[in-house]
């Protein structure tokens, strides 16, 4: 293949603390930071992203794709996902300071599903956690950007309400830290690409957000695409998926 998968990279100590950094040939090339989905739930992985990690390589960009800590049987509660978001931005810097060939890249923070939630997130808090690393934009594929109204419609049969361990009413710090839209305009270039098809988060949840953060001022562009479902994002076969390479490679 014309990349090489360097290693995968702890970023803590947990086993989950992890990403695969993919570097392609080129010099200087931009990077994206990957979140994979699965509503925050073990046993869903980063390797719902390798597929498409390897493609972007191959196309010049460099990837990080994150593992991290999940709830579930066998997880972590509350609140260990974001904690590992902010750990993993930390190290994303130093690793800019440390290989050469990404220093002062484009940086793009991308997320498919719940791992939208987790890039808009991080983007919004990582000039104060990582000062050196400076986002260019948060992408969200079919992304989960307001936690109270995924709450009261039951995504995931219940995923927020385990992935923050209460309702809006019983730890609403927990909504407002956690949720995106709660904390519009977040200060970074948003773009968001939404199937017409996806009925696992219908794209009604992506139109309210970007009405809302339009509002607040964000700088967002929408795209909803037609005869889109839900994972094709993840596929590097779909029109969905080139879009979201597309949109990389005009951006970096």
């Amino acid at each position: 293949p014309s990349y090489s998968l360097v290693q995968t990279l702890s970023y803590g100590t947990a086993p989950e603390q992890v990403g695969d950094l993919y570097l392609p040939g080129r010099q200087d090339p931009p990077l994206v930071c990957l979140f994979h989905g699965g509503f925050w739930r073990m046993p869903y992985g980063r390797d719902q992203l390798d597929a498409i990690s390897a493609d972007l390589c191959a196309a010049g960009i460099a990837v990080w794709n994150l593992g991290y800590r999940r709830i579930g049987t066998e997880g972590h509660p509350w609140p260990a996902t974001l904690e590992d978001v902010t750990a993993a931005l930390a190290y994303l810097a130093q690793l800019q300071q440390t290989h050469r060939k990404l220093h002062g890249a484009r940086l793009s923070l991308v997320g498919h599903s719940a791992g939208g939630h987790l890039a808009f997130w991080g983007a919004a808090r990582a000039h104060r956690v990582a000062p050196a690393l400076t986002v260019s934009a948060a992408i969200g594929l079919a992304p989960l950007l307001d936690l109270e109204a995924a709450f009261a419609a039951g995504l995931g049969n219940g995923a927020v309400a385990q992935f923050l361990g209460g309702s809006p009413e019983t730890v609403p710090d927990r909504y407002r830290l956690a949720s995106p839209a709660a904390q519009l305009p977040l200060g970074v270039r948003q773009y968001i690409l939404h199937g017409d098809m996806d009925d696992v988060v219908p794209p009604h949840f992506s139109r309210a957000y970007v009405a809302a953060a339009q509002t607040a001022g964000s700088v967002v562009t929408y795209v909803e695409l037609g005869g889109t479902g839900h994972m094709d994002f993840v596929d590097p076969t779909t029109a969905a998926y080139q879009r979201l390479r597309g949109l990389l490679l005009s951006t970096a």
